[in-house]
């Protein structure tokens, strides 16, 4: 008596969670999703900090029972305490302000004279020519290794910081968005121009849009860059800001101090990536 083989028909229906197409199989009457749905990603709440949590808690058991040596790693609630102490005290404002104000004047001047520049590479064959390779020589500089050159060209004071950042942020930005401009689907730009589009337009309503995400991505990579910097930048000839409040805790073995100041940079890049992800909702709303 032979079996009979198992019926199995492919469909295509929607993922509940990620809203995307999947592969849905129906083997004797049962449909059987495909599992991965093509690696789409889904969104999962609470994993991070939960994970963070986790991580916190047991850098606080290892140090209490000597597991982890007071040498080598402070207790977290000491940590928070230190952090309390900058804030009631006025000194976290302090060093922040420098900082933030230094972050953003020399990030300003690099992304947005890196972002024109990588358009008119994108746009125009003899800038291209001119400038890529210029640009390909300098993005693989060690950027912190220019501090003591820019130091000499423009002195130790707020110039040579700024130059710093803003030259830091410029390469990366440069880079990341003419290669989204060259990424722009070519098929969009011949249909605008059938449709009688001006040079003018076909960038303003094709091109930019579509290079748009790949320059928000080349930010993100841009400003943490920026924030490395700001922090090398602000430990040569600096009162006052993060690095220097880094560099000074170091110099001292104040763990607790330098770790507070760790947590405060760290906290300011994730609050510079959720605001690029909150920019990316709304310019690239239409991507859906």
């Amino acid at each position: 008596m032979s079996k009979q083989p198992a019926s199995t028909t492919t469909s295509l229906t929607t993922a509940p969670i990620t809203g995307q197409a999947t592969d849905v199989k129906t083997i004797n009457g049962i449909e059987v999703p495909f599992r991965g749905a093509g690696f789409a990603p889904r969104p999962i709440r609470g994993v991070a900090i939960a994970l963070f949590i986790v991580l916190i808690l047991v850098a606080e058991w290892g140090t209490r029972t000597g597991y982890i040596s007071n040498l080598t790693l402070p207790r977290p609630s000491d940590v928070f305490a230190t952090f309390q102490q900058l804030w009631s005290s006025g000194l976290l404002w302090q060093h922040l302000a420098p900082s933030l104000s230094r972050l953003a004047v020399g990030a300003a001047l690099g992304v947005s004279v890196g972002t024109a520049t990588g358009i008119l590479i994108g746009l125009f064959s003899l800038i291209r020519a001119g400038l890529v390779p210029l640009v390909a020589a300098l993005f693989p500089i060690p950027k912190i290794a220019l501090l003591p050159l820019f130091v000499i060209w423009f002195g130790i004071d707020e110039t040579s910081k700024y130059a710093l950042i803003a030259f830091g942020t410029f390469t990366p930005t440069v880079v990341a968005t003419y290669g989204a401009v060259d990424n722009v689907d070519r098929t969009l730009i011949r249909m605008g121009q059938s449709f009688g589009l001006s040079w003018f337009s076909i960038v303003r309503k094709i091109v930019i849009p579509g290079a748009m995400p790949g320059i928000l991505s080349g930010l993100r990579v841009s400003l943490a860059i920026a924030i490395i910097l700001l922090v090398a930048a602000e430990m040569l000839g600096a009162e006052y800001g993060i690095g220097a409040y880094i560099l000074e805790a170091g110099s001292l073995y104040d763990l607790e101090r330098l770790f507070a100041g760790v947590v405060i940079l760290s906290v300011l890049g994730v609050l510079i990536s959720t605001l690029i992800g909150w920019i990316e909702g709304k310019v690239l709303h239409w991507r859906g």
